[in-house]
C-alpha cells in the first residue's frame, strides 16, 4: 500500500474568465454570483471541486482506485454498495442493506474501518476532498462521514465585476404554432466581461495519514487537475477560461511551519496603475513576498 504524504501544503489559485459565467447562480436567474457588498465576483468551493472531479474522470477513465464518488447520474447508494459487497451484504433493497450494516457491526467491530478504507481506496475524491455517506450514516456507523485532507474556499475576483446580460436571437422556432407567427426567437445569457479570482486552499497530511491515505501520487494529480480544470470543461456559456498561477506552499512537516493565513498574506494580486477597466490577465500584477515566508516553507510556481 502506498504512504499517505508527509508534508503539509496550502495553495493559491489564480484564474479567469472573459466572456462567460464561471458559476451561475440559481436563485439569482444563473446569473453570475457576486457580493452584494463589494461587487466580487464569487465561485463556490462545489464548482471548483466539480472541475477537479471531472477532470480526473476523463483522464483516469476505468482506472482502479480513481473512480469517482459523487458524479453525474449516478445514485450515491450505488457506489456504497459497492463497500457492502465487498463485506458481503448483497442485498439491493435499502433497508435491508441498513439492517444488514447494522448487524454486520454487532459482528465485526472493525467494519467502520474496513468500509471507510474501501471507499478511500477506491474513489479518488473521497480520499481527497471526503464525503457523506448516507448508507452509512442511516446504519449509524462512523464511516459515514469521511473528512478529507484537501480543502478548497470560494474563490474571489480581484476587483469588483461587472455582470452583463446580453440579448440574443435564435432562428429555430421551438413549436410549428410560434412558428405561424414569427421567424426569431429572443433569448439571454448573462456574462462577465473579465474577472481575475483568486482561491485557496489546504491539503492536510494530519488527515491523510490518520483517514483517507491521501499519497503524494493522488497529490501530483490533483495539481494537474488543478491547472487543467477548465481545459476540457468549455462551454458557451463558461466563455474563456484558464487557470493562470498555481502557487504551492509546501510545509517541512506533517503539522506545518506557520499558519496559512501568513502564506496566503505573500501573494499580493494587484491591478497595475494605468489600469482602469482590466481586460487581461497581463493587466495585473502577482508578487510573493518572500521575506514574510519561513525559511523552511518551499514556495513553487506550478506554472511557468
Amino acid at each position: 500500500m502506498r504512504e499517505a504524504i508527509k508534508n503539509r501544503y496550502e495553495f493559491v489559485v489564480l484564474f479567469d474568465v472573459e466572456n462567460g459565467n464561471p458559476n451561475g447562480d440559481p436563485d439569482a436567474g444563473n446569473m453570475p454570483r457576486i457580493d452584494p457588498e463589494s461587487g466580487l465576483g464569487l465561485v463556490t468551493d462545489v464548482c471548483l471541486k466539480r472541475k477537479i472531479r471531472n477532470y480526473v474522470e476523463t483522464v483516469k477513465e476505468g482506472e482502479a482506485g480513481y473512480q469517482i464518488y459523487i458524479r453525474e447520474d449516478v445514485p450515491l447508494n450505488r457506489s456504497d454498495r459497492k463497500a457492502c459487497e465487498n463485506l458481503g451484504i448483497t442485498e439491493t433493497d435499502d433497508k435491508k442493506v441498513t439492517e444488514g450494516l447494522k448487524k454486520l457491526k454487532k459482528n465485526d467491530p472493525d467494519a467502520d474501518l474496513k468500509i471507510r478504507d474501501y471507499m478511500c481506496q477506491n474513489f479518488f475524491d473521497i480520499r481527497t476532498f471526503g464525503a457523506v455517506m448516507t448508507t452509512f450514516v442511516k446504519a449509524s456507523l462512523n464511516c459515514g462521514q469521511v473528512r478529507g485532507p484537501v480543502q478548497i474556499g470560494f474563490a474571489r475576483s480581484i476587483d469588483p465585476i461587472v455582470s452583463q446580460e446580453v440579448t440574443i436571437t435564435r432562428v429555430a422556432i421551438t413549436t410549428e404554432k410560434d412558428a405561424e407567427d414569427k421567424k426569431t426567437e429572443m433569448g439571454r445569457k448573462s456574462i462577465v466581461p473579465y474577472g481575475l479570482y483568486r482561491a485557496e486552499g489546504y491539503v492536510s497530511a494530519n488527515l491523510a495519514r490518520k483517514v483517507t491515505g491521501f499519497t503524494e501520487e493522488d497529490l501530483d494529480l490533483l495539481w494537474e487537475a488543478i491547472i487543467n480544470m477548465f481545459e476540457h470543461d468549455h462551454s458557451a456559456a463558461r466563455g474563456k477560461m484558464a487557470v493562470r498561477e498555481l502557487i504551492v506552499f509546501k510545509h517541512s512537516k506533517e503539522l506545518g511551519d506557520c499558519p496559512a493565513y501568513k502564506l496566503f498574506d505573500a501573494v499580493e494580486v494587484s491591478r497595475k496603475a494605468d489600469v482602469v477597466y482590466p481586460r487581461n490577465y497581463c493587466d495585473y500584477d502577482v508578487k510573493i513576498h518572500g521575506e514574510q515566508i519561513p525559511d523552511s516553507v518551499e514556495v513553487k510556481r506550478m506554472i511557468k
